[in-house]
C-alpha cells in the first residue's frame, strides 16, 4: 500500500491575550491508503486540533500536511477547505433537522446529475442499513441511525480521507464499541483511508489498524493496537494503556453491577 497521508513535523499555537499557546508541537505520522488510523489521548492534548488542521480548518505554524502528491497546508500553501478532497464527520453529526435522510446525505452532491445522485445516495442507504430510513427525518432516528446517516454524508462525494472527530461520544457505552466495529467493516468494503480522534480506548483499538497515542501536543507512539499493547515505547504508553484498560474494566463491572 502506498502512502496517502503525511504530516510532517507539524505545530499548531493559538493566539490569546498572555501571547502565543502552544497546541501541537513538531508532530509527524504516515498513513497508508486504506487504513483506518486513530489519534488516542485525553481532552487537551491536541488531537482534534491535528484534525481540524488537515480538513482545512486550522493554520500550521510550522512543517507540512500532503495528501497523495498533493501538499495541502506549508511553505506559504493552504488549500481551501472545499478542495481539499476530504470528509469530515462531526461529534455532533452535524444534520440538517429539515432535511430527510435521503437529503442530508446527498446534501454535497448537489452539483451531481440528478440520475448520479439518486444512486450515490441510495448506495449509501444499502452500505449503512437505511434502506428503510431515506424518507425519515433525523428526530425520528435512534443515536446510532443518526451516526450511520452522517458517514453515508460524509463519503458521499467519495472523499480520498475521511476525518472522524470523536464519532461515538454521544452514544451510551453500551452501543459505542458494537457501532465502532460497523463502522470499520463500512470502511473497510468502500476502501476509504481514515483518521478519526478519541479519547476512548475501547473504541480506538475496535477499529484502527494504526493508533498514535498522544501527550502535550505530540505522539508518544504511532503504531499497531498489538505493537501498543505488548511493546510499548515508553513507560507512559504503557501506564496509559494499562490506566485506560483499567478504566473501561471498571465501568464495564459498574454497568454490570446496575443492571442487577
Amino acid at each position: 500500500m502506498s502512502e496517502l497521508l503525511k504530516l510532517d513535523r507539524i505545530s499548531l499555537a493559538y493566539d490569546t491575550p498572555e501571547g502565543l499557546n502552544p497546541v501541537v508541537q513538531h508532530l509527524s505520522l504516515e498513513l497508508e491508503e486504506g487504513c483506518i488510523g486513530c489519534l488516542l489521548g485525553a481532552s487537551g492534548c491536541g488531537k482534534t486540533t491535528v484534525l481540524r488542521a488537515i480538513a482545512g480548518f486550522e493554520p500550521l505554524r510550522a512543517g507540512s500536511i500532503s495528501l497523495g502528491r498533493t501538499m495541502l497546508s506549508g511553505s506559504g500553501c493552504q488549500v481551501e477547505p472545499e478542495n481539499r478532497h476530504v470528509g469530515m464527520m462531526f461529534q455532533d453529526y452535524a444534520l440538517f433537522p429539515h432535511l430527510s435522510v435521503e437529503k442530508n446525505i446527498g446534501f454535497g452532491l448537489r452539483k451531481w446529475d440528478k440520475q448520479r445522485r439518486r444512486d450515490r445516495v441510495r448506495e449509501l442507504l444499502s452500505l449503512t442499513g437505511l434502506e428503510e430510513s431515506g424518507h425519515r427525518y433525523p428526530h425520528e432516528l435512534s443515536g446510532g441511525q443518526q451516526q450511520r446517516v452522517a458517514l453515508a454524508r460524509a463519503l458521499a462525494p467519495e472523499p480520498e480521507l475521511l476525518l472522524l472527530d470523536e464519532p461515538f461520544s454521544n452514544l451510551d457505552v453500551d452501543t459505542r464499541e458494537r457501532l465502532a466495529f460497523e463502522v470499520r467493516d463500512i470502511l473497510k468494503k468502500t476502501g476509504h483511508t481514515a483518521l478519526l480522534v478519541t479519547h476512548n480506548q475501547a473504541e480506538a483499538f475496535a477499529i484502527a489498524d494504526r493508533i498514535g497515542i498522544m501527550r502535550n501536543g505530540d505522539i508518544a507512539q504511532w503504531d499497531t493496537p498489538y505493537n501498543l499493547h505488548h511493546k510499548p515505547a515508553s513507560a507512559f504508553v504503557s501506564d496509559f494503556i494499562k490506566r485506560e484498560a483499567l478504566m473501561a474494566q471498571r465501568a464495564q463491572a459498574y454497568l454490570r453491577g446496575e443492571a442487577g
